[in-house]
Order: structure tokens, then sequence, then C-alpha cells
């Protein structure tokens, strides 16, 4: 892999591990388990540090603000009725 492809695989493969475990956190906090929810926090903090060090080490080409461009369906105008007279 070329040198901008590892630590982007890397942070894509920390992005789902983030999103996963986020996503665990939520439904303990909504079924009341804070322990289990508390017990989550320090490997999320530790992810969002790791991620954030990787961004910061990219160059600036490989990061986009902005997502790519592709084709939006446009919607039609309705049609307007006419009256019969």
């Amino acid at each position: 892999m070329s040198d901008v492809a590892t630590p982007r695989a890397r942070l894509a493969e920390i992005d789902r591990e983030l999103e996963r475990l986020q996503g665990q956190h939520d439904l303990a906090m909504s079924a009341f388990r804070f322990d289990e929810a508390h017990a989550l926090l320090p490997r999320i903090g530790s992810l969002e540090d790791e991620r954030r060090s990787l961004i910061a080490n990219l160059p600036a080409a490989a990061i986009s603000a902005e997502p790519e461009t592709g084709v939006v369906a446009v919607l039609a105008r309705p049609r307007r009725v006419r009256r019969r007279r």
C-alpha cells in the first residue's frame, strides 16, 4: 500500500469502530445502564485521540472537507392542472 493508503485504511477502521462503540454507548444510556456506558468511554476516547493524530499526519490533499460530487436527483416540477372552460 502507498504511504497514504495505510493511514486512510486505519482511519476507516477507526471510524467503523467508533460508530459501533458510540451506538453501544447510546443504547446503554437509553436503557439506564450507566455503568456499562461509562465503561465504554475510555475506549471511545482513545480511538478519538488516535483518529485525531491520524488526521493531523495525513497530507491536506488526502483529507476532503467536501464529499465527492455525484449525480443528484432533481424533483420535477409539478404540472399545472388546466381547468376546462
